[in-house]
């Protein structure tokens, strides 16, 4: 049975110009920011959101003047909860097949065949995630496609790799369909963020041997420890790591960097090496690379350059 998805909140309170008092004032006094024409938040939580975060609020603040509209691509990403790196701006709906594509304000309306399916959340139109992570595939970079349909699988156990693809191969449109292929069929749930579904890519792309995902390793009665990539041939063990959990931001990161020490201790009494990369790594992927050949893991297949600058391009730091 499918998951029944839940609508991602505005990460803040939205406000209608009308229910203001002087809203210009405010912005001119630097107390609110206008999120869209019409459309104002706080200025002060507004500057400490994270760029999708941003991307979020502004998705529902066309939710609040198009009640009608139905959002796709990453917009329909942030309302699902599905991953959206930084802050894409340009807020995507859909329309009818014969509707004309155009951009107006920051939405871009998208013409659609009528072949996806449309899911309602609360009151706001969404395509459902299955055909998400197909519109992300065909139009988007495969390490986003990858990051989108690894999750979409997480979310709805009822998906599977296979489901996927074959909503990209019964598309009417065949625009995109040969560039989805591969990372739709290479989707795996068991990828647990976006972090750790570009650092698989990347490793392929490298050209080192697939590891496998979520192995457990037993510390007794009590629990087990997982780690994220596990190469038994060479009984290494990679952990991506996203930063935000040594940063504060869920506690003493000092204390956190001591659990993981402590961990690493006990998995070693399983595998010859534990290896940890972050969102830097990855997306540079020379890092990447560097560390895991050091740690004895040989290569297997010729590496994607291309593949993995464009990566670098779009997702590593800026």
């Amino acid at each position: 049975m499918a998951t029944i998805p839940t609508l991602a909140r505005a990460p803040l309170a939205l406000h209608h110009a009308a229910g203001l008092s002087h809203p210009v004032r405010g912005v001119a006094r630097g107390e609110l920011i206008r999120v869209r024409e019409g459309i104002y938040a706080d200025a002060t939580e507004w500057s400490a959101l994270r760029g999708w975060e941003r991307y979020l609020a502004r998705v529902h603040a066309v939710a609040m003047q198009r009640p009608d509209a139905v959002f796709c691509l990453e917009s329909a990403c942030a309302l699902l909860g599905l991953p959206v790196f930084r802050d894409p701006t340009t807020v995507h709906v859909l329309g009818g097949p014969n509707s004309t594509a155009r951009d107006v304000a920051g939405v871009r309306m998208h013409s659609g065949s009528g072949d996806r399916h449309l899911i309602e959340l609360e009151t706001v139109g969404v395509t459902s995630p299955a055909d998400t992570a197909v519109d992300v595939a065909r139009h988007r970079h495969p390490a986003v496609a990858l990051a989108v349909a690894d999750a979409a699988l997480r979310t709805d156990p009822s998906l599977t790799a296979g489901l996927l693809a074959g909503v990209n191969e019964l598309r009417v449109s065949s625009r995109g369909r040969d560039r989805a292929r591969d990372p739709l069929s290479s989707a795996d749930g068991s990828a647990e963020s976006p972090l750790e579904s570009v650092s698989r890519i990347a490793i392929r792309w490298l050209g080192f041997p697939a590891p496998e995902l979520q192995k457990e390793f037993s510390r007794g009665p009590e629990a087990d420890d997982r780690g994220d990539f596990w190469w038994p041939d060479w009984s290494l063990l990679g952990e991506a790591d996203g930063d935000i959990k040594y940063d504060g931001s869920f506690g003493d990161p000092a204390r956190a960097l001591r659990a993981r020490r402590e961990r690493d201790i006990r998995l070693e009494t399983h595998v010859r090496a534990v290896t940890h990369w972050g969102w830097l790594e990855a997306t540079t992927f020379a890092p990447l690379r560097n560390r895991l050949l050091a740690h004895g893991l040989p290569l297997v297949s010729r590496e994607d350059t291309a593949a993995l600058l464009s990566m670098r391009r779009l997702l590593g730091p800026r």
